[in-house]
């Protein structure tokens, strides 16, 4: 008998590209696993039909009405979807992990953390904080997500050159280029069974656990 795909919850906040990027990579098989349920924590955001166009179940919890017990909520979703892993993907409110997903929630982000990470460090604030600097380099980090904005264990880095004359705009679409390689990385590592935990970082092993 064949092992049943992992599940994948994903949640978001916006226009759903990185969902979108997920799904994406499932269909065309290179990515093997489905995604068993899609959340926003804003109404109206432009991810809703996007995931809902790939026939993915998807659940709308305003974080305007919800609050402090938004965590709860998606947690209450993501048991009655049977979910193995949770994908944060341009989601921005805080998301309180429980015991059960410990190690098991993934977090894209558009920096090379640690820097340029943290609360507030989003979208295109990222990258106009990386120009601002002067930084010669950006890119995107896939994470583990623990108790604190952007500081779990890496687990992929893809790196690029910050261009002469390069606007927020430009860095951002040159970013999401990477992210649409290293997210779907990051998540076949974790499904493999390669990754493991020591001190707080992540180590890769050569053989697939059993």
């Amino acid at each position: 008998m064949n092992n049943p795909l992992p599940r994948l919850g994903v949640l978001f906040s916006g226009g759903g590209r990185t969902v979108e990027n997920i799904a994406r990579n499932i269909l065309e098989g290179s990515l093997e696993a489905e995604i068993a349920i899609a959340i926003s924590s804003h109404e109206g955001a432009g991810g809703i039909e996007r995931a809902r166009g790939f026939g993915i179940r998807t659940e709308v919890l305003d974080h305007r009405e919800h609050g402090p017990e938004l965590s709860d909520r998606i947690n209450e979703l993501l048991e009655d979807a049977q979910v193995d892993w949770v994908l944060l993907a341009g989601f921005i409110r805080f998301y309180e992990v429980p015991e059960r997903y410990r190690g098991k929630v993934l977090n894209i982000h558009p920096s090379l953390l640690p820097d340029f990470g943290g609360k507030g460090f989003y979208g295109m604030k990222v990258h106009r904080a990386v120009i601002e600097a002067g930084a010669g380099f950006s890119g995107c980090t896939v994470h583990l997500v623990n108790d604190e904005y952007d500081k779990g264990p890496i687990v992929v880095q893809r790196s690029i050159a910050v261009e002469p004359g390069e606007t927020p705009e430009t860095l951002a679409s040159r970013v999401f280029e990477e992210e649409c390689i290293a997210y779907p990385e990051a998540l076949r590592l974790c499904l493999s069974g390669r990754l493991r935990l020591e001190n707080n970082q992540v180590v890769i092993t050569d053989a697939e656990s059993d």
